[in-house]
């Protein structure tokens, strides 16, 4: 193997480098949809970045096994799965620290003050980008 070959690869990052790389681009999302959405300055709380990070473990086993389906059905599980996910870290985060970072109290369409369901089309979105930053991280071509 000649030098120049072996300096152009990249070593892909571990699980825990893609975990914080999910946690702190989601958050940077947030803040910004955040402050689009509200026009709220600041940045969402750094609780949310475990959140987002948990992409590493969660998401991008179901990407690879969903990956050649109809971009329809991705968005949907993609969407689900990330209320299912926002629920559930709502939960605990409730338990641990008495709330959580988000309140969607307020919401017509609110489960628990954790979830919306009219964001189901926004997390579809999300999780279409995060097949993007996926394959990016690993070094993988996209379809």
């Amino acid at each position: 193997m000649s030098l120049a070959v072996a300096t152009s690869r990249r070593r892909a990052p571990t699980a825990a480098e893609r975990f914080l790389v999910y946690g702190v681009a989601g958050w940077a999302i947030d803040s910004l949809y955040v402050w689009l959405h509200t026009g709220r300055r600041r940045p969402s709380s750094l609780l949310n970045v475990p959140v987002y990070g948990l992409a590493q473990p969660l998401f991008e086993p179901l990407h690879d096994c969903i990956r050649h389906r109809p971009l329809g059905l991705r968005a949907m599980v993609y969407g689900v799965g990330a209320l299912g996910v926002e629920y559930a870290s709502g939960r605990l985060l409730r338990r641990l620290f008495g709330s959580p970072p988000w309140d969607y109290g307020e919401a017509r369409l609110e489960i628990d003050g954790l979830v919306r369901l009219d964001y189901l089309p926004v997390w579809a979105v999300f999780g279409l980008g995060l097949e993007h930053l996926h394959d990016a991280l690993l070094g993988e071509a996209a379809d």
